[in-house]
This record gives C-alpha cells, sequence and structure tokens, in this order.
C-alpha cells in the first residue's frame, strides 16, 4: 500500500459518514443484519451478520459506572486524541466509556431499530441525515436536548427540532480521483457526475452500495438531486454500462479496490476530507495531497448522537453526549475522524483547512423525501444497477 492512515475517514469529513444501511424499510437483505464495524458495511446481495467489536472502557476506576458508546467502524478505537478526550471524560465524571463498533451507518440503524427500547447501548454516534428520519421513527432515540447547542449552526439543527438527536460533525461525500494514476495516464480526471458515465472513464469508476453504506447512500441521493426522478434510473444504467464496480462498504472501496491503496480503481466514492488525511498519515510526509475531489458529485453529510431509548443508564447518557458536543472532544474531530466539528467555536487544524475540499454547491435532498421513499428508492437502484 502506498499510503498510511488511521482506520477510517468518518465522513469524511467524511465519514462520510459517512457512515451501511438499512433493515425493514429497506430491501430484504438488510433486514437481517445484526451487527458491525466502520463507516463500513455489509453485503446487499446476502443476509450477513456482522461482527461487532467491543473495546475496554476508557478508564479503569473500579466500581464507575461504564456506560457503551455505539459508533460506525471507522470512529478511532484506541490510541488517538478521540480516545484520549474519552479517558478525560472518564477521568472528570468517573463514567467509563465502552466502544461498540457496529458497522456503517445503516447496519447500524438496522441493528438499533431491530432492539430499540432494548438497546447494546446507551448513546449511538454517528447517524447520518440519509438515516435520522428511520432511526427516530423506529424509536431509537430518547429525545434530549444537549448543552451546548448554541455553539452550532442552526442548519444543523434543522431536522432536530425537538432534541430528536445531537449533530456533532458534518462534511461531504464525493467522488475522489487517484491524481498520479491520471497523470500517468495522460487523463484529465472528470469534473461532474455526467462524465463518469464517459466511455473514456470506463471501469475506472467503485462505488458503496446504498443499501449497505451511509456514502453509498449518499452517492445515490446527490445522482436523484442531479437528475431527478426517471432521469437518476437513467443516469445508474449509464454508470453500469460503462462498467462501475459495486462493493458493499466504504472501507472496501478505498482500502481495497482504490489505485491509491493499490487497487484497480482510480475513481471511488469516498469524503471531501478524503485527501487531508492521506497528507497526514503519509509514509514518507507528503506536501501535495496524492488524491483529488471532484465537488460536482458531492451530498453533505450531517452525522448526529443520540441517547438510546430504554438505556439502563440516561443520566450519564446525557453527560456524555455534552461532552461529545463540548469543544474539548470536538476538536479532536478533524484530525482524527476527518470531519468538520459541529461545534462552531472549534478551530479547525490548518492542514485539515489547505486540503480538504469544500464544494460550492453540494447536492441536497428534502429530509421528508428521503424517509418517504428511501426504501423505494433503494429497491430501484438495485433493480436497475445489480440485476
Amino acid at each position: 500500500m502506498r499510503n498510511t492512515r488511521i482506520g477510517g475517514i468518518a465522513i469524511a469529513l467524511a465519514a462520510a459518514t459517512v457512515l451501511a444501511s438499512c433493515a425493514d424499510d429497506e430491501p430484504a437483505a438488510d433486514t437481517s443484519l445484526t451487527e458491525g464495524s466502520q463507516r463500513t458495511d455489509v453485503p446487499a446481495t446476502t443476509s450477513p451478520s456482522i461482527g461487532s467489536s467491543r473495546t475496554e472502557p476508557t478508564g479503569a476506576s473500579a466500581g464507575a459506572e461504564t456506560i457503551t458508546l455505539v459508533a460506525y467502524e471507522s470512529f478511532p478505537e484506541s490510541d488517538t486524541p478521540v480516545n484520549e478526550a474519552l479517558a478525560a471524560f472518564t477521568d472528570k465524571t468517573g463514567i467509563e466509556v465502552e466502544l461498540l463498533l457496529a458497522g456503517d451507518t445503516g447496519a447500524m440503524v438496522s441493528k438499533a431499530a431491530l432492539t430499540a427500547g432494548n438497546p447494546e447501548g446507551d448513546v449511538m454516534w454517528g447517524v447520518d441525515n440519509t438515516f435520522l428520519s428511520r432511526a427516530v421513527d423506529e424509536g431509537v432515540f430518547e429525545p434530549y436536548t444537549a448543552d451546548g447547542l448554541d455553539a452550532v449552526d442552526p442548519e444543523l439543527l434543522t431536522l432536530v427540532p425537538g432534541g430528536e438527536a445531537t449533530p456533532v460533525d458534518y462534511g461531504d461525500v464525493c467522488v475522489n480521483y487517484d491524481i498520479g494514476w491520471f497523470e500517468d495516464a495522460g487523463l484529465e480526471p472528470p469534473e461532474t457526475l455526467k462524465d463518469l458515465t464517459d466511455e473514456r472513464y470506463a471501469d475506472l469508476l467503485v462505488v458503496e452500495n446504498p443499501a449497505t453504506s451511509s456514502p453509498g447512500m449518499a452517492f445515490l441521493l446527490a445522482t436523484i438531486a442531479r437528475f431527478g426522478d426517471g432521469g437518476w434510473e437513467d443516469y445508474w444504467r449509464a454508470l453500469r454500462d460503462n462498467g462501475v464496480e459495486v462493493v458493499d462498504s466504504w472501507n472496501q472501496a478505498y482500502y481495497e479496490r482504490f489505485t491509491w491503496a493499490d487497487g484497480p480503481k482510480p475513481l471511488v466514492v469516498s469524503y471531501g476530507s478524503s485527501p487531508p488525511a492521506e497528507v497526514i498519515f503519509a509514509d514518507p510526509p507528503l506536501d501535495e495531497a496524492p488524491t483529488g475531489v471532484v465537488t460536482d458529485t458531492c451530498f453533505r453529510q450531517i452525522e448526529y448522537a443520540g441517547v438510546l431509548a430504554g438505556t439502563d443508564h440516561p443520566g450519564e447518557a446525557r453527560r456524555l453526549v455534552d461532552f461529545l458536543l463540548s469543544a474539548e472532544f470536538q476538536e479532536t474531530l478533524a484530525l482524527n475522524v476527518f470531519v468538520y466539528p459541529a461545534n462552531a467555536d472549534v478551530e479547525l487544524p490548518p492542514e485539515f483547512v489547505e486540503f480538504a475540499a469544500v464544494p460550492d454547491n453540494p447536492a441536497e435532498v428534502d429530509p421528508d423525501d428521503v424517509a418517504a421513499n428511501r426504501s423505494e428508492w433503494i429497491d430501484t437502484w438495485t433493480e436497475v444497477t445489480l440485476r
């Protein structure tokens, strides 16, 4: 592999979230999901269970209350400033935090919906705006108005006016490209979504399945926003005919199929904040980002945290949500989860600002339309693209 980096661009800014996708309001392939890991995801064509991953609590004081933070797989598991901040929370409050990594966003929400009222954890991190309505409708969260919301851009609060969940970060899901590959090939990288259907880019693109992956779902929504009803289906037929590859997870797409990670595809759906991650974690060091972003392809992703309904530790869970929005925790996000902090009082690191791509006009889809049509859109996408 030509690069080294931590195990997940959350958003991307990712991860995008980004962070998998769905259960009983999604294709049948998702309804039997149990649990997984990362902004990652699970196969859409089968019904596998996803193996969960638990870490030890961040503190180790005897008799302390322990709560579980459920998060997508790319959430830092250990040895980062994020984990150090959680340990500091334990030191201040006596509340120990255990991590449960539970797949990409879709898989995580699917499992949470199946266990609503009897959750496997106490707080969930990383439900994004493409799956939030499902989580709320399924009763996954206990409404809670967190301390610190006055520092959050009101636009990030639009979907949660009643404290249904708490916005914790945002970013953009976008097509990334391997700069060196295109230079070596003597080919200009694509500039628009439409370009991706051009025969010049045949067999060059890998995307994630929207039925199992939050960046995959975000990219599907970007195409729906750009091409509208009827048009987006034709667009995906054109992508299919142009050799698009579909994989189950962001991890698989980026780390196994993308040429920058020694895979065969120089175009991949990832995050607008993937390039700074490549610079910051490069070994040997790099002065310039080796990957670029096709900003016309971007979809704005907002991620939320919330108290899980039915938790045995509601007071402790609320204190953790408050902490997740605090400047102390939020300042760890940009260079470790590679997302923009929701807390606007947090100053972004200069290297993040320098290399992250910020689209002028990221695609948006009305959240009510997403809630009403998500299942049908995924069914149609599956029929058009995979069958």
